[in-house]
Formats: structure tokens, C-alpha cells, sequence
């Protein structure tokens, strides 16, 4: 069985103070330090694939140089937050209180109108991941969301959804999942270039 080696990168920062999930909102890149660290600390020749989200293509398109690009997959995207997106998170703790605690203290099924649940973001981002690690390529770079990170990271520590949510994942930070034939092992997460 090949092992590879999956470097998640959250894409650069919003500064939005609302629930964000497949509203199509830009990225603040202008820190060109950090980006220059960032691309220095990936693997060149990796393979580089990412959210169809402007926030995750144009953080993608910053890092691409020495990289193998993807075409961008909407499999990647964030969480769908339904009609929360957009809204303060005191808004929609007003509007659906039970739901809204639930959905955090429960994560699995629980799902905000119209919107997407933990269980459903995993059913979706599985084959995807699954198919990564089947490819030709050793070292994948995927530029993507908080919440998606965190789903891989419960599936690679073998821990519930809420205590993957419990990780911090900072806007251009780096979490390195590696798969073997002796299975996932997080060698980093929310890394800092």
C-alpha cells in the first residue's frame, strides 16, 4: 500500500465576523511574508488541488509555483451553513437557539436549515480524500476550510466530531495527515511557517 503524505492548508483569512460557509467571499492576501513561508515549507513537486471557493483558489494560486496544480473540486468547500450563512452567530443562536447549541454540542446529524451536517460534510469529503491517497502523487497539497480540516483530523485521530472541532486551525496554517499501511497519523496540525 503507497503512503501519502496530505498537507491541509486553510486558506488566507476573511476577517469575516459570520457564519462562512459556500458564501464566495475573498481572501486577504497581502501578508506576502507569510504566504512566501508557506510556499517555502510545502513540498515542491507536490500535487495542489483546492476549494472552488475564491478563498481557497486564489490562496491556492499564491502557493502554486514548483507545484502540480488540480483542477479545483467544490467537494472541498466549507461546511454548507444554509440560511446561516452570513449571519452573526448571535443572530442565529437567537433565531434557532436548540438547533444552534445542538449543532455544536452534537455534531453528526444535526444540521442548520437548509444547510449541511458533520455526518453529511464526511459523506462527501471521503471519496475525494480516498482518491487522493489512491493517486500517483506522494505529497498533496489541499488548500481548503476550517471545518473540512477538521473532519479530517476526526478521522485520522479516531476522536467524535466535537473534540476534533476543539483544534484551532488559523487562517494559512498547515495540518500534515500521512496515510500508510499502518494507517493515519497526524504528524502536525495548525503549524504556523
Amino acid at each position: 500500500m503507497k503512503s501519502t503524505r496530505l498537507w491541509w492548508v486553510r486558506h488566507g483569512p476573511t476577517h469575516e465576523k459570520a457564519f462562512t460557509g459556500w458564501r464566495d467571499v475573498p481572501a486577504d492576501l497581502s501578508d506576502t511574508g507569510k504566504l512566501a513561508r508557506l510556499h517555502d515549507y510545502l513540498p515542491s513537486g507536490a500535487a495542489l488541488v483546492s476549494s472552488d471557493l475564491q478563498r481557497a483558489r486564489h490562496t491556492a494560486d499564491v502557493i502554486e509555483t514548483g507545484r502540480i496544480r488540480l483542477p479545483h473540486d467544490p467537494d472541498f468547500r466549507e461546511l454548507d451553513f444554509g440560511v446561516w450563512d452570513g449571519l452573526h452567530f448571535s443572530a442565529v443562536d437567537e433565531m434557532h437557539p436548540d438547533l444552534s447549541r445542538a449543532y455544536w454540542e452534537t455534531p453528526g446529524d444535526v444540521k442548520p436549515p437548509e444547510g449541511e451536517s458533520w455526518n453529511e460534510l464526511h459523506a462527501r469529503l471521503t471519496p475525494k480524500v480516498d482518491a487522493l491517497h489512491r493517486s500517483r502523487h506522494d505529497d498533496v497539497v489541499i488548500v481548503a476550510h476550517m471545518g473540512v480540516i477538521m473532519s479530517q483530523l476526526q478521522r485520522a485521530l479516531g476522536v467524535t466530531a466535537y473534540q476534533a472541532m476543539s483544534h484551532q486551525i488559523e487562517p494559512l496554517s498547515v495540518t500534515r495527515i500521512d496515510i500508510s499501511q499502518d494507517g493515519w497519523r497526524v504528524e502536525v496540525i495548525n503549524h504556523q511557517p
